[in-house]
């Protein structure tokens, strides 16, 4: 196992151009994870990047198979732990799909609510860590004061901070507490109140501009072609938000807007997730003061068992489409489970999105990718 960066060999090609491959990772600072990336440069440019997966495979949809359609839609918190709520969302709404369970309106509401502030930290942890790969350290503190303050809420609501276990077929596991309201709305002011600081630190600053802007360009073209979605595609103006285009539960009757950029560089899919934590607090703010009275989750049997059939949902997370499809035998654990991660896709075009740039443009091109490592090493 290569750790950190380090030189595999030289060659000189017939041009007199000097190639160096390099590892980086898979244990690097860069890679956020355990990625391993084996790059081919000329010089300080990018020729050719290789990623080699599968460091912290866990073969979690076979595990799946073994377990109860209760029991698995935990599993999948620990792909995308940063989407963890929205992960568990997808696999709840399939499971319902097969059951034909209708969902009260209370717990829909209250799953959209744990979604939106799931995207805000999800995205808050992502600003605070690209900056800092970019050389600024102070918005990474910024980002974890108003994080902070959506993990205490999901603490209190939830009893966890990052991985919640809150979604069960049918509802929610139990009701919000009663300080949730309360707390959301605190939350909503202060974060409205700091937002712009975000702006005037990293994103109105000319150094970080001139680190993103024109660097890692994707087409439309080539962001359908290699499947990806969430604000990879939407930077390069793909529509693809799963909340607009295929709706579940409330989001057909809340007013928001599909964020897209049309730039297609780095500083284009920065600024689609910069506007997406708004459009968020706005979705919250139409729903905080409006939680339906009733029940937090529908009446379903102890043991679950979905007819033979074949059964899939999608949802919208953090960093784009997820998909859950279940092959049900009619027994009570699932014949055979899928999961479509968004990141795994979306790291396919990084060796597109890489070629022809400077080594030190790799750490900018990643960042925007926003890759969690679980997501994709399934």
């Amino acid at each position: 196992m290569y750790h950190e960066t380090e030189i595999l060999e030289t060659r000189t090609d017939a041009e007199g151009h000097e190639w160096m491959t390099i590892n980086v990772g898979p244990q690097h600072p860069a890679t956020h994870g355990v990625l391993h990336l084996v790059i081919t440069l000329d010089g300080e440019t990018i020729v050719k990047v290789d990623p080699h997966l599968g460091y912290i495979h866990r073969s979690i949809e076979k595990m799946c198979e073994s377990l109860s359609y209760r029991q698995f839609i935990y599993v999948t918190s620990r792909m995308d732990y940063l989407s963890a709520h929205i992960n568990n969302h997808g696999c709840a709404l399939c499971v319902e799909k097969g059951l034909q369970v209708e969902v009260p309106p209370r717990a829909q509401v209250i799953r959209v609510l744990m979604d939106e502030l799931t995207r805000i930290a999800s995205h808050e942890l992502w600003w605070g860590a690209m900056a800092m790969d970019l050389g600024a350290f102070t918005p990474f503190f910024y980002a974890f004061r108003e994080r902070e303050m959506i993990n205490d809420i999901m603490e209190e609501t939830c009893g966890a901070r990052l991985t919640m276990n809150y979604m069960v077929p049918g509802g929610v596991m139990h009701d919000i507490h009663p300080n949730f309201q309360r707390r959301v709305k605190e939350f909503l002011k202060d974060y409205k109140r700091k937002i712009s600081e975000y702006d005037e630190v990293v994103t109105e600053n000319i150094i970080f501009q001139n680190r993103m802007k024109g660097i890692g360009i994707l087409s439309p073209e080539d962001a359908i072609s290699y499947g990806c979605s969430g604000p990879v595609a939407r930077g390069s103006g793909v529509h693809c938000d799963v909340r607009k285009h295929y709706p579940y539960e409330i989001y057909s009757s809340l007013q928001f807007d599909e964020v897209l950029e049309s730039g297609g560089d780095c500083f284009a899919r920065y600024l689609v997730r910069m506007r997406e934590m708004k459009e968020s607090v706005r979705i919250i703010e139409q729903l905080i003061d409006n939680i339906p009275e009733g029940d937090f989750q529908a009446k379903t049997k102890a043991v679950l068992k979905l007819p033979k059939g074949e059964f899939y949902s999608k949802v919208e997370t953090a960093r784009g489409e997820f998909g859950v499809y279940i092959v049900s035998d009619g027994g009570t654990t699932p014949y055979r489970i899928k999961f479509r991660s968004p990141g795994f896709s979306n790291l396919s075009v990084l060796d597109k999105l890489a070629r022809g740039n400077k080594i030190g443009d790799l750490v900018a091109i990643m960042g925007t990718l926003d890759l969690v490592i679980p997501d994709i090493d399934r």
